[in-house]
């Protein structure tokens, strides 16, 4: 099987709902909470958005050991870069970086190949803010607008976007187009649900903005 067939395989088992938005004044990262394995629900409260730092932010799409390892390696990474040149590393710095991982983990032989897409955004020290997409075969590219990486609720969160953002958006409209957008797939997409997680990443840093749990009303 190809890397474009394993990628094919992935989408369709991925089971998340991710989003990434640029702003005028920022970027907002957005994540639903449901796990699985196959057809069961595994954990209803999964974060799938999560800091490295005070600065930078990762969300992910895929097998979540694999998501699990590749964070705690890039977080240490970092850590090890700003401990040895007493800077603080950029967030394309932590993108290139984080592709690169990617990359060499799909091109290892294994049993079971590590498949992840993710999201990373952030601020640098000038306060510009940046989001990037890894593809789950490695390639790294910045993102302008928004996107949904290769999460399973990606076609609902597209569609919504494709008709609803602008680009002069602020950060508190991206607030709000984040949570309709997750409301809006895990309407649909059934390995998307439970609750949402909305980050908005500023010149200020990284804050948690929305944690909200969606719960089922019976009549």
């Amino acid at each position: 099987m190809n890397n474009t067939e394993e990628i094919n395989k992935s989408i369709l088992k991925s089971n998340t709902s991710l989003v990434g938005i640029v702003c005028k004044d920022g970027v907002i990262m957005a994540g639903d909470r449901r796990a699985t394995a196959g057809n069961i629900i595994m954990s209803k409260d999964a974060m799938k958005v999560v800091p490295i730092n005070d600065f930078i932010l990762t969300s992910w799409t895929g097998g979540v050991a694999d998501a699990q390892l590749t964070h705690k390696i890039i977080a240490a990474e970092l850590r090890l870069k700003e401990l040895k040149t007493k800077t603080r590393p950029t967030v394309k710095e932590a993108a290139h970086l984080l592709s690169m991982m990617i990359y060499r983990n799909i091109r290892t032989p294994a049993m079971i190949p590590s498949i992840v897409g993710m999201l990373i955004g952030g601020v640098n020290e000038d306060g510009k803010t940046e989001l990037y997409t890894i593809e789950p075969a490695g390639s790294v590219i910045q993102v302008k607008d928004y996107d949904a990486n290769f999460s399973s609720g990606m076609p609902y969160i597209m569609g919504l976007l494709e008709r609803t953002y602008k680009k002069d958006i602020t950060v508190k409209e991206g607030i709000e187009l984040a949570k309709e957008c997750l409301k809006s797939s895990t309407q649909r997409d059934s390995g998307s649900g439970n609750g949402i997680d909305v980050f908005a990443i500023t010149k200020d840093g990284v804050k948690h903005v929305v944690s909200e749990e969606i719960i089922a009303l019976y009549k």
